[in-house]
């Protein structure tokens, strides 16, 4: 073999290692360069609304690439809806958000973190879907529940989320106060009613995710009040048969509304995506997603061909009997209101 041959076949293995290497160095960059180049977006949202969103952001992924041809990526953060309305307003990036009661927005339109017209952006005054608060018992119904007059017993334990905290607790508060109300009593009865109420109340929850935790894997209580649409959550994670829902002769009706947040879509760029991403929830996709989780969509189509899901049952709003959601967070809420004379009073 001649010195050249030897000197090609020496050098070969080198040539390939660098050839390879240089390849591997190429497709680092051009992932990296993908990567950054790829739109993400996050969704802050309340805590029982994780399974909704993860198929929701699933589906607007590949709507999204369809019919634009772009990739785009939607994170999720989930806690209790205040406190998330906190955390953004803290400084947690959210490009939306999407919580369980309007006051969390207002609060954040109120720094200006969102525009003050937000409910003038989207439909059904930016509220894609709602919902009403029901009564989790444990399967078999051991307690023999069947309305809220039943969570007043004594022997019943009622798990509910700290109104301070969350949208959920809020909800089901001003439920059991409107459930009094809606059969002709005063406003003196349905604080009766529900200073009964919170004395059977164990544990306050920090968010409704935690108040299910609590109910199933910590096993207190008799009674879990929260969303209608926390039935499939609770079938999903702990699977069926734990869990009756009750539905009261009435409860509140409550929205779920949204919203784009200025300060981070100006900073990155993302207002087109979050605008697309909020509007998906109100299309004929979004609907169907919302009403396979119990979520009540907006869309009448898709309401009837569900109809079977939702259960009829009389359900009266916040302006009947507080005037509006920011008065009744006022009067019952804020430092020093009635929630807390109540909580503080109950032993």
């Amino acid at each position: 073999m001649s010195g050249e041959s030897r000197h090609s076949l020496f050098l070969t293995p080198f040539i390939m290692k660098n050839t390879l290497r240089t390849a591997l160095a190429v497709l680092a960059l051009t992932a990296s360069t993908w990567a950054a180049a790829q739109t993400t977006l996050l969704n802050v949202s309340y805590d029982v609304s994780r399974e909704f969103y993860r198929e929701i952001n699933a589906a607007f992924v590949e709507h999204f690439r369809q019919t634009t041809g772009q990739d785009i990526r939607v994170d999720q953060s989930h806690g209790g809806s205040s406190a998330q309305a906190r955390s953004v307003a803290d400084g947690l990036a959210a490009d939306v958000v999407t919580f369980n009661n309007t006051t969390d927005v207002d609060f954040l339109a109120g720094r200006g973190l969102v525009a003050a017209d937000w409910r003038q952006r989207f439909a059904h005054q930016a509220s894609p879907t709602t919902s009403t608060m029901l009564l989790l018992v444990r399967q078999g119904n051991p307690k023999n529940i069947r309305d809220w007059s039943d969570l007043i017993r004594p022997g019943v334990q009622v798990v509910m989320v700290n109104p301070k905290t969350g949208g959920n607790g809020r909800m089901a508060y001003l439920a059991a106060w409107g459930y009094v109300r809606n059969k002709g009593g005063s406003d003196a009865d349905a604080q009766a009613f529900v200073n009964q109420l919170y004395r059977n109340v164990p544990v306050l929850a920090r968010g409704g995710r935690d108040a299910t935790g609590i109910f199933l894997q910590r096993n207190i209580g008799d009674v879990l009040v929260t969303f209608e649409s926390e039935v499939v959550s609770v079938e999903t994670e702990f699977g069926r048969g734990r869990v009756q829902a009750i539905h009261p002769s009435a409860s509140l009706l409550t929205e779920n509304p949204v919203a784009i947040v200025q300060r981070t879509v100006d900073r990155k760029g993302t207002a087109t995506q979050a605008q697309a991403y909020l509007e998906f929830l109100f299309s004929p996709a979004g609907q169907e997603i919302a009403a396979r989780h119990h979520m009540r969509p907006r869309d009448p189509a898709v309401l009837a061909r569900h109809a079977q899901s939702f259960k009829p049952i009389r359900l009266f709003t916040v302006e009947e009997f507080f005037g509006s959601l920011a008065e009744a967070h006022r009067v019952h809420f804020n430092d020093g209101g009635l929630f807390d004379q109540i909580y503080t009073q109950r032993r």
